[in-house]
């Protein structure tokens, strides 16, 4: 099959200043993302920033990069640009990796870009994996899925869902025995014409409401195919503390 990763990647972050070139064994991590998914198998791999130190340390390891506006309000408007400028067909397919994921399997992103492949009811395709605790399932920063018979999307949300209403007690709710809630993986494959006609929706009242994006293109009636692995992946890095934890894996590779 034939697809394209991007990577978005912005300068600003409150919590960890610089983020997408913090140093990890000797190299920016925003390259190494760029490293561990080239061995997915797509056509290209590119970095879309906002930032000039972004592209030109990327350029510096041979990663190819582009610039887009500083100004966008999501991800995905981002990688509209970035679609537009690559010269995409509307056809194609583009996989969605964040910059601060340096652990990210590559096989869970080729699982998303096959899974759009074989699924040409679906404009988008996104992963999720069991929630094992009740702590993850109330935590509103963990983002669940809830999927229909054909393992499509029907919501997500911050909120517990589904409610195990027999279970829950006291308005904490618990898991399902026999039916464990999804906690959704924050990668996307999209075919292309439908991401360069996301920054010409409107928000979603949902969309603002759960300050979720991909609930714009639900909104919009388009579907969401969704991958369902059995582990959770490793944690991103949003903070000095998860930078150390990446470090450390590194040097002890």
């Amino acid at each position: 099959m034939s697809f394209t990763v991007l990577i978005p990647a912005r300068m600003a972050s409150s919590r960890l200043p610089d983020k997408p070139l913090a140093d990890i064994g000797g190299l920016p991590m925003v390259v190494r993302v760029a490293q561990r998914v080239a061995k997915v198998g797509a056509d290209q791999v590119v970095v879309a920033t906002d930032h000039t130190r972004i592209a030109d340390a990327c350029r510096e390891h041979g990663v190819p990069a582009l610039m887009t506006r500083a100004d966008h309000l999501s991800g995905s408007d981002r990688l509209a640009e970035a679609c537009h400028a690559l010269n995409l067909g509307d056809q194609d397919i583009v996989v969605n990796v964040q910059g601060d994921e340096p652990l990210i399997d590559p096989a869970l992103v080729r699982a998303c870009a096959d899974l759009l492949l074989q699924r040409p009811d679906c404009a988008v395709a996104t992963a999720a994996h069991p929630i094992g605790s009740a702590e993850e399932l109330n935590n509103p920063n963990v983002v669940k899925v809830v999927l229909d018979a054909q393992q499509r999307a029907l919501y997500f949300s911050r909120a517990a869902i589904p409610w195990w209403r027999d279970g829950s007690q006291a308005g904490v709710a618990q898991l399902p025995p026999q039916h464990a809630a999804l906690r959704h993986i924050g990668l996307y494959a999209y075919r292309v014409g439908t991401l360069k006609r996301f920054p010409t929706w409107p928000a979603a009242p949902l969309e603002l409401t759960e300050s979720l994006e991909q609930l714009r293109f639900m909104w919009q009636g388009e579907r969401v195919a969704v991958h369902v692995t059995d582990t959770a992946p490793a944690a991103g890095v949003d903070t000095p503390e998860d930078l150390a934890r990446v470090r450390a894996v590194f040097a002890a590779a």
